[in-house]
């Protein structure tokens, strides 16, 4: 009996893997879009979001099944219930990329505003928690998956940093409102993608730990 739940178990992490790959991919191409000024690669990121949504259903009825037949204990428990959880977030990750494809779409109606250079720096930053954060579930790494948590900060200055550049493109020009505030909702929605990989990694360390952490980071172990 043990062995086939291990084996279940496995699977389920394998198809984590496989939905934190969509999910990074589509991060990825939307930012490629948006610096490209490329509609059909946007596109192709709307597109592709079915093929996500359809791994999120199938990830979630196999821990479900997984429960029902073997009825698991303790730490095997606890790793199906945050793989429902991680599921989620890879789901979101991936309508935040969508997110990102339709504000280029938008961007596409006219001029660019001004050279992006923070906002891929930004993308590079979030899409690097989003590995290492399946990266310290795969392997049950609380360590990776505080030094996760640690970088969020990162994310939030930049953001922050974006919308009070483009808060000065729009009161120095009224014509270029529409454009800065879809760019201010990109810096968003990367934002949240990064807070995304930060609850996967705060997962982690209570899979591992058996203790909570949210809010409480910088916390010792």
């Amino acid at each position: 009996m043990q062995r086939h739940i291990e084996l279940e178990l496995e699977r389920v992490k394998d198809e984590l893997v496989r939905m934190a790959s969509l999910a990074e991919e589509a991060i990825g191409l939307s930012i490629k879009a948006l610096v490209g000024r490329d509609a059909e690669l946007a596109r192709q990121v709307i597109a592709s979001d079915d093929a996500v949504n359809a791994l999120e259903i199938e990830i979630d009825e196999l821990c479900l099944r997984t429960m029902a037949l073997f009825q698991p204990e303790a730490k095997d428990l606890r790793l199906l219930a945050m793989a429902l959880k991680i599921n989620n977030d890879l789901e979101r990750m991936g309508d935040q990329a969508v997110n990102i494809a339709e504000r280029t779409l938008e961007l596409l109606k006219e001029p660019l505003l001004k050279p992006l250079i923070d906002i891929p720096r930004m993308a590079d930053h979030a899409q690097r928690m989003v590995k290492e954060s399946l990266d310290a579930f795969v392997r049950q790494d609380a360590m990776r998956a505080r030094a996760v948590c640690q970088q969020d900060d990162a994310v939030d200055r930049y953001d922050d940093q974006i919308f009070r550049e483009l808060l000065t493109y729009m009161m120095e020009d009224p014509k270029a409102i529409t454009r800065a505030v879809n760019l201010i909702l990109v810096s968003r929605h990367l934002e949240r993608i990064a807070d995304h990989a930060t609850n996967i990694a705060e997962d982690v360390i209570y899979l591992v730990e058996g203790r909570t952490i949210k809010h409480h980071a910088q916390d010792p172990a």
